[in-house]
């Protein structure tokens, strides 16, 4: 996201830098103090700039500076979101505070990027260190908008109506770069298609003229016509066949190498990019999108050159026997063309539209069957049903409009087109009464424009053919093309792990403008067990995501073993990485299938060796095909006792160095409680581990408790030293033990 905008001559002037300062963020502030005014589009007119350099925060409004804070007087600078608004206060060392802006929420991830890095400079500045480039903060996000002409991007990173033309040619040379080889075999074969179809109407012309009209053919020359006319028309059936199965092959290679390429993109790409796109959507990507790839190749790309080379040759010989009755006959064609051109923009909105109608229903009807139990158990039956009619019928109702359009536009094209042939026929009818046309030539001529017209007529499905490809290669490529937010650096390190944890000023939020944890700072010591505590929504399994490093810091830097987590190989740290997650998911599958996931190559004794340390090789042995058991959808055909231990030795099975515990012991009952933290205290001996309990008396035995409170870190120290502090932990502990005493009673 663009963060940088260049200001005119007038607001350059406004800012009268000093000598050495640089402009390092200028964004747009769209709202006034007076709500700004907004014109017909929607747009607000206020010209606001926030702009940072390396010594201070200004506004501009026009050509007027009408704020500006030295940034060695800050002690905070903050962005905040509001009700469909944004402001930007200013915090000074005198204690003073200032509203310096305000923004729509169209702009504030924008802002708070820029708000990011005056901070960045504002504590550079507090710590006495010289600025460089690695304090300059870039964006991660796409624009939402297009800067050309300000439409809002559909799903996509480019604008397909400013950028997409040229940039879907690329995508498409380079998804046939792999298959030359056919591509080069069915273009041959589409010009003998071609040959074999613009020799045919000579053939009849030379026939007519020379043995019909003349009345001086004889049943040799019959049947030599018919001979000819046999082998012409049974090696274009040939040849179209042959040709057709290779563009089925073809097509089925491309979509199929689409689809790998898509589901491996899908995962190795950052969470935060799937957390931004429904599942359904991507499903569509990867199955509808691809689908319509392969039609295009089968039934549009195999005739297209064959097509536009008979067109074309069809237009020279037509222009050869008669070139005024050519011109009469092209008439409609320009007709026919400006038509096309003004309701091309139409087609491709009303198709998108349609697509994203069939997003939203298969959105929605993949997540009612993921979670059926949740439905009937609250007995929405019915009204998931009606909900999932509704964007049916709203799915069906934009299909009905679209195809009724496409029903009347057709057909009215294609009517067009059939006039330039009744024109030729009259018009050559009248030149051979009067000699100046011979039967064989109108024959000739009649049959070419056939050639021309009949496939304009097929033409006049391409705009949708090609927009229905168009659209569906802009939303795959938009998945290819996107870069890992998370990736390995060319200089990164794969090494055993000892588990030495540093948190140094950690600031991170899964919304530029909603700061999750600020300022976290504490180490952790190799096989110490720290249990993280706090209500719920203060961070601690966004803490968790970030030691796993599915999510990189926004600011400060996690250190392991002395080594930034950023600079390590993410396959060699989540090797050594061991999870049990709050909500405990196993694949369709076996019970050994899920064990095994963490480590494919583990033997069965192995896998029993980790069942029996998380205390469910015993049920497992209980179950009617022991480790074969079908374990069924996520799991559902065993308790959450047993899917918890089953986790619990997934999570074991390769020895991890770092153990994450996210709630491992909820929901579950006395009993099984009971044997998960007997196998949990064996685990954890030898291993940092990283806990989250709501049940405290599950986190006695650690080494060290953090609570985290208010984005931040508000205690630290054993069970013991935090009772005696009589904090927040305290406060946390006596509720609880008050609603066991209240249950007891």
């Amino acid at each position: 996201m663009k963060l940088l905008y260049t200001l005119d001559e007038p607001g350059q002037k406004a800012l009268g830098l000093r000598d050495g300062e640089s402009v390092w963020y200028c964004v747009p502030a769209d709202l006034g103090f007076d709500n700004g005014r907004r014109t017909a589009e929607g747009a607000y007119t206020d010209k606001t700039w926030l702009v940072v350099t390396e010594e201070r925060f200004m506004v501009l409004e026009g050509e007027r500076k009408t704020a500006e804070y030295e940034l060695e007087n800050c002690e905070k600078i903050k962005c905040e979101h509001q009700v469909y608004s944004g402001i930007v206060t200013v915090f000074g060392k005198d204690g003073s505070q200032s509203c310096a802006a305000r923004f729509s929420m169209r702009q504030i991830i924008r802002v708070a990027y820029a708000v990011r890095g005056a901070q960045t400079i504002l504590d550079a500045r507090k710590a006495g260190r010289e600025l460089t480039q690695k304090d300059r903060v870039e964006s991660r996000e796409y624009e939402k908008y297009c800067e050309k002409c300000g439409r809002a991007l559909p799903g996509t990173s480019k604008c397909p109506y400013c950028d997409g033309k040229a940039d879907v040619v690329k995508k498409l040379m380079a998804l046939c770069g792999e298959f030359v080889g056919k591509l080069l075999l069915i273009s041959l074969l589409m010009v003998f298609v071609a040959a074999i179809n613009l020799i045919s109407p000579m053939v009849q012309q030379r026939f007519i003229d020379e043995s019909l009209a003349s009345g001086q053919g004889t049943m040799a020359d019959l049947w030599r016509f018919i001979g000819i006319t046999f082998f012409l028309v049974v090696s274009g059936v040939m040849l179209s066949i042959f040709r057709y199965w290779n563009c089925v092959k073809l097509g089925a290679s491309i979509s199929m190498s689409l689809r790998r390429k898509l589901y491996y993109k899908i995962q190795i790409l950052s969470l935060s990019f799937i957390n931004n796109r429904r599942p359904g959507e991507l499903m569509n990507r990867v199955s509808r999108d691809t689908r319509h790839i392969r039609e295009f190749m089968e039934e549009v790309f195999g005739d297209m050159f064959s097509t536009l080379l008979t067109m074309v040759v069809s237009l020279v010989m037509m222009i050869i026997i008669s070139w005024k009755m050519t011109l009469l006959s092209l008439m409609f064609i320009v007709v026919v063309f400006v038509i096309t051109r003004i309701f091309w923009h139409k087609i491709h909105s009303i198709f998108h539209r349609q697509w994203l109608k069939f997003d939203d229903m298969h959105s929605n009807l993949q997540d009612i069957i993921s979670g059926m139990r949740i439905v009937k158990s609250f007995g929405q039956e019915e009204r998931e049903s009606a909900r999932f009619t509704q964007k049916t019928k709203e799915f069906a109702a934009i299909q009905r409009k679209n195809e009724t359009f496409w029903a009347i536009f057709f057909p009215i094209l294609t009517f067009l087109m059939g006039v330039g042939t009744y024109i030729a026929i009259y018009f050559g009818g009248i030149h051979v009464l009067e000699g100046e046309m011979t039967v064989g030539q109108l024959v000739q001529f009649v049959t070419y424009s056939g050639y021309l017209f009949g496939p304009l007529s097929w033409m006049t499905h391409l705009p949708r053919a090609v927009m229905q490809m168009i659209t569906s290669l802009n939303r795959i490529y938009d998945v290819l093309d996107e870069e890992p937010m998370l990736a390995n650096k060319e200089d990164c390190k794969a090494f055993p792990i000892n588990g030495a944890f540093t948190f140094e000023d950690v600031s991170f939020g899964y919304q530029t403008y909603e700061p999750v944890l600020e300022n976290i700072s504490f180490s952790v010591e190799p096989g110490e067990m720290i249990g993280l505590v706090g209500a719920s929504g203060t961070g601690k399994s966004t803490l968790i995501n970030l030691i796993m490093r599915l999510y990189d810091v926004d600011q400060g830097k996690i250190t392991l073993d002395g080594y930034d987590l950023r600079d390590i190989e993410m396959e060699s740290l989540h090797s050594q990485v061991g999870v049990v997650l709050q909500e405990t998911f196993l694949f369709s599958g076996s019970i050994l299938a899920n064990i095994r996931f963490a480590k494919q190559d583990a033997t069965l004794e192995e896998v029993i060796r980790a069942a029996r340390a998380a205390n469910a090789h015993d049920f497992i042995c209980k179950t009617p095909d022991g480790y074969n058991t079908y374990v069924g959808e996520h799991g559902y055909n065993l308790s959450g006792g047993e899917r918890q231990r089953i986790a619990i030795a997934r999570a074991i099975l390769n020895n991890p160095r770092i153990l994450i515990l996210d709630e491992a012991t909820s929901a579950l009952d006395t009993e099984s409680e009971f044997l998960i933290q007997q196998a949990l205290d064996r685990l954890v001996k030898g291993r940092t581990t990283f806990a989250i309990a709501h049940r405290l008396s599950t986190l006695r035995n650690a080494d060290r408790l953090v609570v985290i409170d208010r984005h931040g870190v508000a205690e630290i120290g054993t069970h013991n030293e935090l009772l005696e502090k009589q904090g927040i932990y305290y406060g946390l502990v006596n509720a609880q033990l008050k609603m066991s005493q209240s249950a007891a009673q």
